[in-house]
């Protein structure tokens, strides 16, 4: 093994242990009640959360690459599938909550026995071989399902009459906010997706895109600029609505952001840390697609494209940001940055919450999935849904890049998704 192979997978011993750990850490306040509550069809139990991580390790590094691999326990293969249907045939995904065995001790301890086979083939690989790629990419799956776990847990505390606590935080100031400005963007062919490093398949090919010249706000929308919105009826105001997004509002009564609370005239916000008063000067969160689309014809903007977005983030990579941007910072809800008259260019870009653009979910030109079913990772969803830019209070900041790809359908709004405003010219 040469020294610089050896490093490499030194670091890559060291991060495998981290982000797994980093799984099992986001579980300590829980109550083993909590694990396996499935709140809605589109969030998952805790316990399944825990346990598919561990079998994409076992299905996509151990089986394939470890000599004389046995499963360690072949129906997991059937019960911890997400999507993978050149693996198997799915657990159904309604059905996940359903599941009291395995229990979740037993999942731990499968966790245990996955991590000691990973760890032992990281350490006897002698180059930088397929099956690190793959330990690489399944360490930015977890990092995935860790940002789930949050939102899956907040939906399921939400239902809660109690609103129950995640984790205690001190509650944030109000911040100092501006004037929401402009700034102007000269037009042009301009280079997007991922140029180096680590990528999933979706941010490639690295491809020219032209560009007129646009308009980008220099921060996100405020939960009190969104307030306004909603006390100067924009949820009855049917002219600034989609058309599907207008029959969803209706059928599901929508009046407000997924986790507000109007008590006795005074709005609050349910956070991880419990019901709080609103806070005015904090970007909004928790908003579908269509909620963003209707504010931004409220406000007489629009939503950027995800190439905007990009071509104005690459001078502002995710390392620079405030560390109370991201998950290390354990706020676990956006407060924003302080934000003054003098402040030039486009702040909070990265982190706070993921930023909706306009664009659909498609693959760029000359676009290829991975070989095998690893192929169904990101290529088979890419229909309906939209892209969200920038990552959010959920999302660890060394799993965010300039060229990420976030997506999802237009009515989800229990992820942690806000939204930044663009114009023309």
């Amino acid at each position: 093994m040469t020294a610089q192979s050896a490093d490499a997978v030194t670091h890559l011993l060291d991060r495998y242990r981290a982000v797994r750990g980093r799984s099992e850490y986001l579980c300590e306040p829980l109550e083993i009640e909590d694990y396996g509550v499935q709140s809605m069809d589109d969030a998952s139990p805790i316990k399944w959360h825990l346990a598919h991580t561990t079998w994409f390790f076992e299905t996509f590094v151990l089986k394939p690459y470890l000599s004389g691999y046995t499963a360690f326990q072949p129906e997991y293969e059937y019960l911890f599938n997400s999507y993978y249907n050149g693996v198997g045939q799915p657990f159904p995904r309604s059905h996940r909550g359903h599941l009291s065995r395995p229990t979740v001790a037993e999942v731990f301890s499968y966790r245990e026995r996955i991590d000691e086979a990973v760890v032992g083939l990281i350490i006897d690989t002698r180059d930088d071989s397929e099956a690190l790629l793959r330990v690489e990419l399944g360490l930015h799956h977890e990092q995935q399902h860790q940002e789930l776990m949050l939102t899956d847990i907040k939906h399921h505390f939400a239902q809660n009459p109690l609103y129950p606590v995640y984790r205690s935080t001190n509650v944030a100031q109000e911040r100092q906010v501006g004037p929401l400005r402009y700034q102007s963007v000269d037009g042009g062919i301009v280079p997007v997706g991922a140029a180096s490093g680590f990528c999933f398949d979706n941010e490639l090919p690295r491809h020219d895109e032209l560009l007129p010249s646009f308009q980008l706000a220099d921060r996100l929308v405020t939960n009190g600029e969104f307030l306004e919105f909603v006390r100067d009826g924009g949820y009855q105001a049917s002219n600034l609505w989609l058309s599907e997004g207008w029959s969803i509002i209706q059928a599901q009564h929508w009046q407000h952001p997924r986790y507000w609370r109007e008590q006795d005239g005074e709005w609050f916000e349910f956070r991880l840390s419990g019901l709080k008063p609103l806070q005015v000067s904090a970007p909004v969160v928790h908003l579908s697609a269509h909620e963003a689309f209707a504010y931004a014809a409220w406000a007489g903007a629009r939503l950027p494209t995800e190439f905007e977005w990009e071509k104005v983030a690459v001078d502002a990579e995710p390392m620079a940001a405030p560390d109370n941007c991201f998950v290390e910072s354990e706020s676990y809800h956006p407060v924003g940055c302080d934000l003054l008259a003098d402040d030039l260019g486009c702040r909070e870009l990265f982190g706070q919450v993921w930023q909706w653009t306009s664009s659909s979910y498609a693959p760029y030109p000359g676009y290829k999935t991975l070989p095998g079913t690893l192929g169904e990772y990101n290529g088979k969803f890419m229909s309906s849904q939209l892209v969200l830019r920038g990552g959010s209070i959920a999302t660890p900041r060394e799993h965010l890049r300039v060229s990420y790809r976030n997506f999802f359908y237009p009515p989800d709004r229990w992820q942690f998704s806000g939204l930044r405003l663009a114009k023309d010219g």
